[in-house]
């Protein structure tokens, strides 16, 4: 409470600092949707080019401009693939060393040049040819690609790859296709800036900001030609804006004018505008308001090649001295869901393919504490304990009955508070506190972890380790931070303890809507393993596993649609990353989202569950939900 208190007061104090947000002249206020721009500014204003590296797509540019071949389904309800410009699911040969792709009919780019295979045998040939663009690794593995007919495309490869296709999916990111008639007239295509871009989505660059804080963005006149056009319909926003106005304390009091329609912040913030507006909302009605189902997961990694953290028993005796339901209480005042595997991600999906088969093991899981002792460490009522502190706090209308709404509300379990059986694990060892409860390592020096982390202090995986790191001090052990603004090229060259993982530090992060995890799994492969100093080509904690490498070989030669084998090698995964505990994943990522519905109406909500809430701030599939948006005059 004291927190928000505090981000109020400074909410208030700030207006005086807070510029009014004025749209060019022409665009009116009520037909603009205006939406968080999350990772603004742009790196290098007027520069689209998106395929030679990155671009903070998520101002529109992946929204707008770009369209892949197949994309997850943003509505949960659903799940599923949806062929956007692919006309049906990808076709491989018997061997997978052959990929048919059937293209979409009658989409146009936004200059009026149809979208053929043409566009697409170019993209793949130019990415396979040109180092420095992404994706320029994987294609690779392409012996030949031409175009059977107008609208078929063949990708011959070296190498059997069942999962090929995978590249041209959309998650957040994929390789798109380019427009060829743009691309072929360029000299040098990684430093070309693609100004203005061409879309192949339902909006049109409008105007920008050269500074790269705000990106404007048109509806298209011909939107009936593109994917959104045939798949969904009219998106009823004529303008979408998206905007960042700064500080935390600047968005939140734009928001309080109605000049952000969508918020993404942190907990202080949501609950502040809740409170504060009588126009805003969020996903539920009641705590913990929040929609719980972001596709990625947060907490602590560790560099599996500096010691001790290349010990199991340590790993997890840093993990059973993290009390889940205070971490949770004091990172984002409850509102989140606990998960203990790296892409267990909690939703409807994940909780039937994956959790009901893991749950009978975890609660057999048992650790050797030495002389002889043994401990079994899941708590499943973790959950449970977290919404009866919430009774007490907030208006609740979740169900302690419902095993299963309070599972995909606040989390599958975690792990036992248990800083007993944690001190047992590092005695085990030959560690040891001094007289005044400090660790120490075997050698006798004091344990410090020294914890690798970016500067965004609203960055979730800050948040978290922050609260995680509280914890550790609380157990005896000495911890510092590292913050550099180069974490992910730090991380990626091993040169860390402990890292902060955000989005894919883990592993990759799993589709969420199909069960196939050869994603994640594959960034354990042995062979990306490189030496602390080179960027590592798989996952920066430089684990490893002949038994996991033996299950990314499985999925290689596993059908993408054959889900029962798909979900049986990634039970098997599953359980071999949680047993070694090659990071804490603690909650699924917490996406704080409010919506003000002053100008615009119909976001999701429970009993209106079309998409995710994080898609109307980052997502690409963003463009496929702008139908169901309504005036609220």
């Amino acid at each position: 409470m004291k927190k928000v208190l505090v981000f109020v007061f400074l909410a208030l104090i700030a207006v005086s600092a807070v510029m009014a947000q004025m749209l060019p002249p022409g665009i009116p206020r009520e037909k603009t949707l205006i939406l968080p721009f999350l990772f603004a500014p742009l790196p290098a204003p007027g520069n689209w080019n998106l395929w030679a590296g990155w671009r903070a797509q998520n101002c529109g540019l992946h929204q707008f401009v770009t369209e892949p071949l197949w994309t997850i389904n943003p509505n949960p309800e659903e799940g599923g693939i949806i062929n956007a410009l692919a006309a049906e699911p990808p076709i491989y040969n018997e061997d997978f060393t052959k990929l048919t792709i059937k293209l979409r009919k009658g989409i146009y780019w936004s200059d009026g040049v149809e979208f053929t295979a043409d566009d697409v045998v170019f993209t793949i040939k130019t990415v396979k040819d040109t180092s420095g663009l992404d994706y320029h690794g994987p294609m690779q593995d392409v012996k030949d690609v031409y175009a059977l007919d107008k609208y078929t495309v063949v990708v011959e490869l070296k190498r059997p790859n069942s999962r090929f296709h995978a590249y041209f999916v959309e998650r957040w990111g994929a390789l798109r296709p380019m427009p060829k008639h743009i691309f072929e007239k360029v000299e040098d295509v990684v430093s070309f800036d693609f100004n203005p871009p061409v879309s192949l989505g339902p909006y049109v660059l409008k105007d920008y900001d050269p500074a790269g804080y705000w990106v404007l963005w048109e509806k298209r006149k011909d939107w009936q030609r593109t994917v959104t056009g045939q798949l969904f319909g009219e998106p009823v926003p004529e303008y979408v804006l998206f905007i960042n106005y700064g500080t935390p304390e600047k968005n939140t009091m734009a928001m309080l004018r109605h000049e952000l329609d969508v918020l993404q912040g942190s907990a202080e913030q949501l609950i502040t505008l809740l409170r504060m507006s009588k126009t805003t909302r969020s996903y539920r009605k009641t705590w913990p308001y929040i929609d719980p189902r972001d596709i990625s997961t947060r907490g602590p990694g560790f560099n599996h090649m500096v010691y001790p953290y290349n010990i199991k028993d340590v790993r997890w005796a840093l993990a059973l001295s993290i009390d889940i339901v205070k971490l949770a209480i004091s990172t984002y005042d409850g509102m989140v869901a606990m998960t203990p595997g790296l892409p267990l991600v909690v939703n409807k999906n994940f909780y039937e393919w994956y959790f009901k088969r893991l749950e009978p093991w975890l609660e057999e899981l048992t650790l050797d504490l030495g002389n002889g002792e043994t401990f079994k460490p899941w708590d499943p009522k973790a959950p449970w304990r977290l919404l009866e502190w919430a009774k007490k706090m907030y208006k609740v209308d979740i169900d302690p009955n419902s095993e299963e709404e309070v599972r995909l509300t606040l989390g599958y379990g975690w792990w036992k508070y248990a800083p007993d059986a944690a001190e047992k694990l590092l005695k085990k060892h030959g560690f040891y506190r001094d007289e005044n409860g400090k660790w120490h390592l075997p050698n006798g020096d004091l344990w410090k972890i020294t914890i690798l982390r970016g500067p965004d202090p609203t960055d979730m995986a800050n948040i978290i380790i922050e609260g995680i790191a509280e914890q550790w001090k609380e157990f005896g052990i000495e911890v510092v931070f590292n913050v550099s603004s180069a974490a992910s090229t730090l991380a990626g060259e091993g040169r860390f303890e402990v890292v902060n993982t955000a989005h894919g530090g883990f592993a990759g992060e799993p589709w969420g809507f199909h069960p196939d995890l050869y994603r994640c799994f594959n960034a354990f492969r042995s062979e990306f393993v490189k030496p602390i100093g080179e960027l590592t080509l798989g996952s920066a904690l430089r684990w490893s596993d002949p038994r996991m490498d033996k299950i990314i070989e499985e999925l290689e030669k596993t059908d993408w649609n054959d889900y029962e084998k798909v979900i049986e090698l990634g039970v098997e995964g599953l359980k071999l990353e949680i047993e070694e505990m090659v990071a804490i994943p603690v909650f699924n990522c917490p996406i704080t989202i409010v919506f003000d519905e002053y100008y615009w109406t119909n976001f999701p909500s429970p009993e209106n569950d079309y998409a995710r809430c994080d898609n109307f701030t980052t997502w690409p599939q963003l463009k496929y939900l702008l139908h169901m948006v309504k005036p609220a005059k």
